[in-house]
């Protein structure tokens, strides 16, 4: 923790309105502690800890746009609605006044079930996806009508609005992980035959690059949208979206093209190559073929600082506190252009002010029982 090269996790960096003082995202991590999708005293206060101990940007749980189903558990917040506005209203102001930037992450989770203490809840109305499938030949839930898409087009351009009134410094969109807009990119779960489907990867883009075509209607030209996006999926973690940069770059240039400017780029383990058949073991990883191929820039994450990725922490096994010279070198080549940390912040709000002091004995272990509380 104490290299020499430190600080080039602590330039800072600017995109359109964006300033940030340093390279360190808190990735979003879903937490369940918004009784009635309100999140409360207590969210605030988790968020304000970070921004007090140099996160440069905070990114929020998912919080769950305008539709019925758009969340699988009743203790994930809400991003509509007096209440729950109120209480964004109420992080935000908190993270401002502790100097920090901060980003909801707007979610739809499409046709994926709760886990969990959460697996019985059933939503107030009916599941959605882009074919009633949750994963390949596994139907569960509706096909979405021409008018449920309009309507939750409609739903994510009023949340992006809701997050800039608010105050909120920009916002992301959640594309990755098996949730809606994935399904949507996912051949596996999209067999629509209308235009929102298709053969191609670039068809399949089609529904998330008209949502972000009107998301940025609704927020202006300066204003910063993040859009992460994941090959792998929580149904199936080999699953591909990609085989090949070729393919890669007709799913995400149109979305960059759409008003998306930071691709946050979901990974395993951020130090793997996306491709190591075409340049190595030492190649790009996910995040840094994004940025060559559409220009825009970037964020990295995965692993971040714990032993061990984030499956098998979730899984009951311990993660302990890991050097960071392989994020230095790729950061100090510009592969990427920011690094989300999840677990490692999650457990201690003070990681980076002690990263950047070089206080590595002090660093945390992480178990899954920290999920248990909002530290």
């Amino acid at each position: 923790m104490n290299s020499p090269h430190i600080d080039v996790l602590f330039q800072p960096f600017r995109i359109k309105s964006l300033e940030l003082k340093n390279r360190i995202v808190m990735a979003p991590m879903t937490r369940s502690f918004s009784p009635n999708g309100v999140p409360g005293e207590n969210v605030a206060a988790y968020y304000r800890r970070r921004a007090e101990n140099e996160v440069g940007l905070i990114l929020s749980e998912g919080t769950a746009i305008d539709r019925p189903a758009a969340k699988n558990d009743p203790n994930v917040p809400f991003f509509h609605g007096e209440a729950a506005l109120a209480g964004w209203k109420r992080v935000i102001d908190e993270v401002h006044a502790a100097s920090g930037k901060m980003g909801p992450q707007l979610w739809h989770v499409g046709s994926v079930p709760a886990s969990g203490p959460a697996s019985d809840w059933v939503p107030p109305g009916p599941v959605e996806s882009p074919s009633g499938l949750v994963a390949p030949d596994a139907p569960r839930g509706e096909a979405m009508s021409d008018a449920t898409i309009a309507d939750t087009i409609a739903a994510y351009s009023r949340a992006a609005a809701d997050a800039k009134r608010l105050g909120f410094d920009t916002f992301e969109i959640h594309g990755a992980h098996g949730y809606l807009i994935d399904q949507f990119f996912w051949s596996g779960t999209n067999k629509r035959t209308d235009g929102f489907g298709g053969a191609t990867l670039k068809e399949r883009a089609r529904f998330a690059v008209e949502m972000v075509k009107h998301m940025r209607a609704a927020v202006g030209p300066d204003y910063p949208i993040i859009l992460r996006v994941s090959q792998w999926k929580q149904q199936d973690y080999a699953a591909r979206l990609a085989e090949m940069p070729a393919d890669m770059a007709d799913w995400l240039v149109p979305l960059v093209e759409a008003g998306v400017d930071v691709l946050h780029c979901s990974q395993r383990r951020f130090w793997e190559p996306e491709f190591p058949d075409i340049d190595g073991e030492s190649g790009l990883n996910f995040a840094g073929w994004a940025k060559k191929l559409t220009g825009a820039a970037t964020i990295s994450v995965g692993s971040v600082g714990l032993s061990g990725d984030f499956f098998g922490a979730f899984s009951g096994e311990s993660s302990h506190p890991a050097a960071l010279d392989k994020l230095i070198q790729r950061l100090e080549r510009e592969e990427f252009d920011l690094i989300a940390v999840g677990r490692a912040l999650l457990n201690d709000p003070c990681w980076v002010s002690k990263v950047r002091t070089g206080d590595s004995g002090s660093l945390k272990d992480f178990s899954v029982a920290a999920l248990g509380d909002l530290v």
